[in-house]
């Protein structure tokens, strides 16, 4: 009797123990979160370097086992290891001075370790963030927990032996779904870079656990009613992209009540959420991208923008109020081949000295209208092209080009640059070089230490006043010099300047102080350019030593007259010349010899003082029978003649022969009209 009494008693007091367990099961059950929140934040703590300042940790996100009931089975979805919930990432990818990272606002330091969530451990290495988490396998097992401390759940054999210090699968659904109280959590935004995280994402849908059924009749019926419940709260979820709300003290008793019933997995209220991939930076307005190119033509950019993107290849940065080129400014777009800064503020202070160094592939540089005084310095080896016209450089010392042995193309046009502030050494760096600008500068002189290399010479608009012997002695390769627009007269042009020189192919002497054509002309001449002279003269046999012959001679815009031009003063190019300009000289019949010019083609008589054309002076006489045997070969020769100038003379067309002009081809190039009157 005692004993069935003693029985009795401690069935009452078990009944009641369970009733009060229950009134208080949501207080133990934030006293668990906070305990376990509190035990992650320690366990984090010692994942941190040394070296690493200390920073605020972001909010928990722990396992979750999300299951979908499809029929009668059951499929199992571990989240949290792999997706870390569906927030957005706020590392800043873009690399750091000396290799820092930025994350969630805070500098860290290169190498530098931590662990912005629980079970995940991020490295700082060369400027990027690199996290990695705990991966944990799937269990089959009825029930799981997790032991404090630990990021993988075990299998457990009875949940009634879980304590205060092991979390068991219900928790973690709560504290996946609820918002941590605001007392006991510090809240912070920072996710992993974007490739870890799109990688996580790709693992949500692999790792799949199916669970068979075996349990009786009547539970498996209960499974299917929650069930359903749960795939229609999901489908809400889904229609209302709401974040998820924690659940009152009444919903998760009759949550637990299901769970002890049914003696299987607690079924969550929403599906997994996918992260979406991490994007870029936006672009600033103004700006536009295609595959490999961003251009941001007048954008009213201040700097350059923050662009990450190692695909990238051509960057235009034209027309905008940038002003500086810092150190790190193309850290995230290392593969850059083609850079336009054209027409912007920038200034040589303003340009860090580091800042193309890292552009191992850059190819072509434009800096043109800008506000530099010397050319920047480190510039990567692989350059090809530099263009820094209309600046204000006054100075290129012997070390201002150092080490760019595969440029081409280099122009200086627009500055300030002299015979007296640019080193004799300064182009000895330059092995390659073949096309070189120096116009609109101030030289005097043509300057010294060209390279060997060189193809193309401008030097347009200076002050050049004398071409010495010694200036081209090292150009062997040259072939076109431009001199318009200096001080050159022909007796300041040396004899031996370029006379021996067996490439030089075209020379540009327009708009100097030239009296006659200048003689000792390069044998290899095809082109002279001699426009906006005050050429009187064209002496004898100044072409006569050419070969092949010179091709293109333009001298318009001249004092020409008829006792400037001799008989012979085209000898040497009746066989070769293709056109020949005379415009607006002096002239006042057609000069001799240009009947002769089996090959040319352009004839440009027009605006001088012709007022007549004798019949054998622009075409060749017939032939004769008596000449018949000796001139076969040039009966065959047609005539290549086709456009002929001649309007604003003083000519009477209507007492022009009609032999004039035999060898025309096509009267519709033949321009006559109008013609001046006195």
């Amino acid at each position: 009797m005692q004993t069935s009494s003693l029985a009795c008693c401690f069935l009452l007091v078990s009944l009641c123990f369970d009733f009060s367990q229950n009134e208080t099961s949501a207080p133990l059950r934030k006293q668990r979160r906070r305990m376990r929140y509190r035990g992650l934040r320690s366990s984090s703590a010692g994942h941190r370097s040394p070296r690493e300042p200390r920073m605020k940790l972001p909010d928990p996100v722990v396992p979750s086992i999300p299951l979908v009931n499809f029929d009668d089975s059951v499929m199992g979805v571990f989240d949290s290891l792999i997706g870390l919930g569906g927030h957005e990432s706020s590392y800043s990818v873009l690399p750091g001075k000396k290799g820092h990272c930025i994350a969630n606002g805070m500098i860290m330091y290169d190498k530098a370790v931590w662990s912005p969530k629980p079970c995940i451990t991020c490295l700082c290495s060369k400027g990027k963030v690199i996290c990695d988490t705990t991966m944990c396998h799937p269990l089959k097992c009825p029930q799981t927990v997790i032991p404090e401390g630990e990021c993988c759940p075990v299998c457990s054999d009875t949940a009634s032996s879980l304590d205060s210090s092991i979390i068991s699968l219900d928790d973690i659904s709560e504290l996946s779904g609820d918002s941590p109280e605001p007392n006991d959590l510090d809240n912070a935004n920072v996710l992993s870079p974007a490739p870890t995280q799109t990688k996580k994402d790709e693992q949500l849908g692999t790792e799949v656990v199916e669970f068979k059924e075996k349990e009786s009749h009547k539970k498996d019926k209960k499974r299917k009613r929650k069930s359903k419940k749960n795939r229609q709260k999901s489908k809400a979820h889904h229609r209302e992209k709401k974040p998820i709300t924690r659940k009152d003290p009444a919903e998760e008793e009759i949550q637990d009540e299901s769970d002890e019933d049914d003696g299987t997995f607690k079924m969550p209220s929403h599906f997994p959420i996918p992260v979406p991939p991490i994007e870029a930076p936006p672009l600033p307005s103004g700006c536009s991208t295609s595959d490999t190119t961003v251009s941001c033509i007048n954008a009213k950019l201040t700097q350059i923008p923050p662009i990450s993107d190692p695909d990238l290849t051509s960057l235009d940065l034209t027309g905008n109020s940038i002003t500086t080129i810092s150190d790190e400014a193309f850290n995230g777009i290392p593969n850059l081949e083609w850079i336009d800064l054209s027409k912007n503020n920038i200034t040589s202070p303003g340009i860090g000295p580091q800042a193309f160094k890292s552009l191992k592939k850059l190819k072509r540089l434009y800096l043109d209208g800008n506000m530099l005084v010397h050319i920047p310095t480190a510039l990567p080896s692989t350059l090809e092209e530099i263009k820094i016209n209309d600046n204000h450089l006054h100075a290129i010392d012997e070390d201002g080009l150092q080490d760019l042995k595969n440029l081409v193309t280099l122009e200086l046009e627009g500055n300030k640059l002299s015979e007296a502030n640019v080193s004799p050494l300064a182009f000895y760096p330059l092995k390659s070089l073949s096309y070189l600008r120096l116009g609109r500068n101030k030289f005097r002189i043509i300057p010294q230490g060209l390279p060997a290399t060189l193809e193309e010479l401008y030097l347009e608009n200076n002050q050049i006043e004398e071409v010495s012997e010694i200036c081209f002695n090292h150009t062997r390769n040259i072939n076109v010099i431009v001199l318009k627009h200096n001080k050159l007269e022909e007796h300041r042009i040396a004899p031996l300047a370029w006379i021996n020189q067996e490439n030089l192919e075209s020379i540009d002497l327009s708009y100097n102080k030239l009296y006659h054509v200048p003689s000792y002309l390069p044998k290899s001449l095809l082109h002279l350019i001699l426009i906006g002279n005050q050429i009187e003269r064209i002496p004898g046999y100044v072409f006569g030593h050419m070969k092949p012959g010179l091709e293109y001679l333009y001298l318009s815009f001249n004092k020409l007259t008829d006792d400037g031009i001799d008989p012979v003063s085209f000898f040497g190019a009746y066989h070769s010349l293709r056109e020949l300009f005379l415009d607006h000289n002096e002239l006042k019949s057609v000069p001799f010899g240009i009947d002769e010019m089996r090959k040319l083609r352009f004839l440009r008589l027009n605006n001088n003082k012709i007022r007549t054309v004798p019949p054998e002076r622009i075409c060749k006489a017939h032939i004769t029978d008596d000449d018949h045997e000796n001139s076969e070969e040039e009966e065959n020769e047609e005539s290549l003649l086709e456009h002929v100038h001649l309007e604003n003379n003083y000519i009477k067309t209507r007492q022009l022969s009609p032999h004039a002009f035999p060898c025309i081809r096509s009267y519709c190039s033949f321009v006559l009209k109008p013609q001046k009157s006195k």
